[in-house]
């Protein structure tokens, strides 16, 4: 029970860091620059190796729709393009509640190796939610994605493992899909809204 408390805070120290840097406009500049890094960094390194295992080329196909659609349909839609960031954006947010969930099946049943794992990536995930949606959306917005994350949490804590017993087919292909999408988010969405 206690790495579950410490998972469910570790977004809430995620964003509590946000809001510790961005009174400083160097830290700031620094922490945009990390993102624009670590995003691509997270997707490389945590994503695409389980697509790749799966589904091989393919997964990068995912990865580049992801990337591609929202700016096609800005390309194509003048109508359509100013939503298409938030789109992005709650795609991106369900992909990181869906990992959330599978996390709360692991932390179900504990191993002190993968609880501690899962507990310090998820203090980027609640700095990456936070970075992405609170200067756009406001606080409440940005708590409500952070809420949906810990909720997910919970979800899978309560339903454990055997939710997943018979595996979980096509998530890494989604996931691969929300990669991209968080990519176009930072990448296109981030460079215009980030004033400091």
């Amino acid at each position: 029970m206690d790495q579950l408390a410490l998972a469910l805070a570790a977004p809430v120290v995620g964003a509590l860091l946000y809001t510790w840097l961005h009174d400083h406009p160097r830290r700031m500049t620094l922490l945009d620059r990390v993102m624009y890094f670590g995003v691509p960094a997270l997707v490389a390194w945590q994503v695409l190796p389980h697509a790749w295992a799966e589904y091989g080329v393919l997964s990068v196909g995912v990865i580049l729709l992801g990337l591609g659609i929202p700016g096609l349909i800005e390309r194509v839609s003048y109508s359509l393009a100013p939503h298409t960031d938030n789109v992005a954006l709650v795609v991106g947010i369900s992909g990181l509640s869906l990992h959330a969930l599978l996390e709360g099946t692991a932390l179900a049943t504990p191993e002190a190796s993968v609880s501690s794992a899962v507990i310090l990536h998820r203090i980027p995930v609640g700095l990456l939610i936070w970075w992405l949606v609170r200067p756009r959306h406001g606080f409440w917005n940005a708590a409500l994605g952070i809420a949906v994350v810990l909720a997910a949490t919970l979800a899978g804590y309560a339903v454990g493992a055997r939710v997943f017993e018979d595996g979980y087919e096509g998530v890494e292909l989604y996931q691969a899909f929300v990669g991209g999408s968080l990519l176009h988010t930072v990448f296109h969405q981030g460079r215009h809204t980030h004033r400091h």
